[in-house]
């Protein structure tokens, strides 16, 4: 075959390819009912893909550019990542993963730099750009750190190579993921975010669950998580908060998920030349670091900055796809209006004095439980009609009342069983929800912090949600709260601090399965062992929260959940209690807090 014949056709493989991955660009990131495009699409890119591999001589000679064979990976990659966004299947960004990290080492795009070419340019900082929301939540913290000074250091260059093209959007990319990098890298995580069965599964309760099949469960199958808060740290359209609940919703493979094995760089038994046009990469790379003894993720809509319409059209699809027996987590973290703000007084010592009296401590306590029972479906002083009083706030300043979601919006979705996670201001506002019984976990009104702000959004913004960071990495949540950086501790000090909290996360965890007063709400959930852990992680949020010193009312400072658990596990109950205090004891930060000795 000519090698005009083989171009010719290679360009419109290229044009078929490009077509078909548009259609599934444009496709909404959720719904079971576009699996078929993919299949399509991936078709048309594997036989563009083989075609260049085999004709790779003759379109090397009729002029095809290396950073092409790269915009072709890189097409396939975003096409692994884009559909792991819909399943939140592994395999799928595991895949993507490698195809990213094969172009980088490969450099593909380099040929382009050297001739300052800018369409080359603009399609090598896309690629940077991608690989680098890839690399974030697979977790390879180095690698993050690599790509964003490269991105940083190509922004950097392309202003002064090309300076009639105005780089501002890839300006404002860079500052993105450094000041999320700076949120995130800043805390030590001495464990991963994902459900590891070697450290969050507790051999001593296991027998426990066996009383559990006999009953009608739920299963956890779907989730929506959304996020809106001004100036909070995002990258791409992924938020600090939203990052932090995706991870802590997916398993943590056991098998070679960090230690990939190196891409191949011989054909034939002869080291590739990298100077001329080279296409391959081992489309079977990833199949080692899968792990197939693992149930499949739940899976997540990642909605940023929603607003209320198309949450609400995002909710009604998955719940219009939700199985009988299937429960759907919705993780909501949003400011509240003006108006609710206003009525939460601004903080004036998040930990202070430790001159809080036994009494006051029993007092709050007793308050807080009787709130627990007495409010169903009101917010304390709110009437019956107190689900459209308060909302979150899903617009920007200034929006008018369609930005507002009211807790009564969510009502026609409690037809399905739904376990809630609301992180706001104006949290309480939905425990007056009048549907059928759901899961309710609430966040408390104002952060509580060693150095509070003088406002509250700021905190959030600068570190994310301290209410779900409690719940993804409750370790290292509670540092943050009492300032404790990471050069504080030494090693050995965390790892023993990780020994206490899961000790204590097991005894609870038997506490909950042999309870026979625990509400068939909680009762229906706790098996999942996402959900289970996210109540575990409220317990523990809700006694550390509970026993801090302070000099004014507590209660703004303190979550709720909603029905009640068990007393036997209130912030208060020495069996709860004990934990904060020998975690603070470890650390040395008792006096930061004031305990019931009774």
């Amino acid at each position: 075959m000519a090698e005009e014949d083989v171009s010719r056709n290679f360009r419109a493989l290229v044009e078929n390819a490009d077509r078909k991955f548009a259609r599934v660009r444009d496709l909404p990131a959720f719904g079971r009912a576009q699996s078929h495009y993919f299949h399509k699409v991936f078709k048309a890119y594997m036989k563009l893909w083989n075609y260049q591999q085999s004709h790779r001589p003759k379109l090397v000679a009729s002029g095809l550019n290396r950073w092409e064979i790269g915009e072709i990976a890189s097409r396939i990659g975003q096409l692994y990542f884009s559909q792991y966004m819909r399943t939140s299947e592994a395999r799928f960004l595991l895949e993507s993963y490698v195809f990213y990290e094969a172009i980088l080492k490969r450099r593909y795009f380099e040929e382009g730099e050297e001739r300052k070419d800018l369409s080359a340019r603009s399609k090598e900082l896309r690629f940077y750009a991608r690989f680098l929301l890839v690399a974030l939540i697979v977790d390879r913290r180095e690698m993050v750190l690599h790509l964003a000074e490269k991105l940083r250091a190509l922004v950097d260059d392309s202003k002064s190579s090309f300076r009639e093209t105005n780089f501002k959007e890839w300006r404002i990319v860079v500052q993105e993921i450094t000041r999320f990098t700076k949120a995130d890298v800043d805390l030590t995580y001495v464990r991963p975010l994902r459900y590891c069965a070697m450290l969050d599964s507790y051999p001593a309760s296991q027998t426990y669950l066996a009383r559990f099949h006999a009953k009608k469960l739920f299963k956890f199958r779907d989730a929506l998580l959304a996020s809106y808060h001004r100036n909070e740290v995002k990258y791409a359209e992924v938020t600090l908060d939203t990052y932090r609940m995706m991870q802590c919703l997916e398993w943590e493979p056991s098998g070679s998920f960090y230690q990939k094995r190196p891409v191949e760089t011989k054909e034939n038994g002869f080291v590739v030349d990298h100077t001329l046009t080279s296409g391959i990469i081992d489309m079977k790379l990833a199949a080692d670091m899968a792990d197939p003894s693992l149930p499949p993720n739940p899976r997540k809509a990642v909605l940023y900055r929603p607003t209320v319409s198309h949450l609400l059209a995002v909710l009604a699809m998955i719940c219009d796809e939700l199985s009988p027996e299937c429960v759907m987590l919705i993780y909501l973290s949003a400011s509240g209006g003006p108006a609710a703000r206003e009525n939460v007084a601004q903080p004036e010592n998040a930990v202070g004095s430790s001159r809080t009296s036994k009494s006051k401590v029993l007092g709050r306590a007793s308050q807080e439980q009787k709130s627990y029972k007495s409010e169903p479906h009101s917010n304390g002083h709110k009437s019956s009609g107190g689900y459209y009083d308060d909302y979150l706030w899903l617009g920007p300043r200034g929006g008018s009342g369609s930005n507002n979601l009211y807790p009564g919006d969510l009502i026609p979705f409690t037809r399905k069983p739904l376990f809630l996670v609301i992180d706001s201001d104006t949290s309480r506002a939905f425990k007056a929800e009048r549907g059928e019984p759901v899961a309710l976990l609430l966040s408390p009104l104002k952060p509580s912090l060693e150095n509070p702000s003088s406002a509250d959004d700021t905190a959030a913004a600068l570190n994310g949600s301290q209410f779900t960071f409690f719940l993804t990495a409750p370790l290292q949540a509670f540092c943050q709260m009492l300032g404790l950086s990471n050069s504080d501790p030494e090693p050995e000090v965390y790892d023993e601090a990780e020994s206490i909290l899961s000790a204590s996360f097991s005894e609870w965890e038997t506490i909950l399965l042999t309870s026979k007063v625990l509400n068939l709400v909680w009762a229906q959930v706790l098996p999942d062992q996402f959900l289970r852990r996210l109540i575990l992680r409220f317990i523990f949020c809700r006694s550390v929260l509970t026993s801090l010193s302070r000099t004014e009312n507590d209660d703004p400072y303190l979550p709720q959940c909603h029905p009640s658990l068990p007393d036997s596990l209130s912030p208060v109950s020495k069996t709860v209690q004990s934990t904060v205090e020998r975690l603070a004891d470890h650390l040395g930060v008792a006096k930061s807090f004031h305990f019931n000795k009774t």
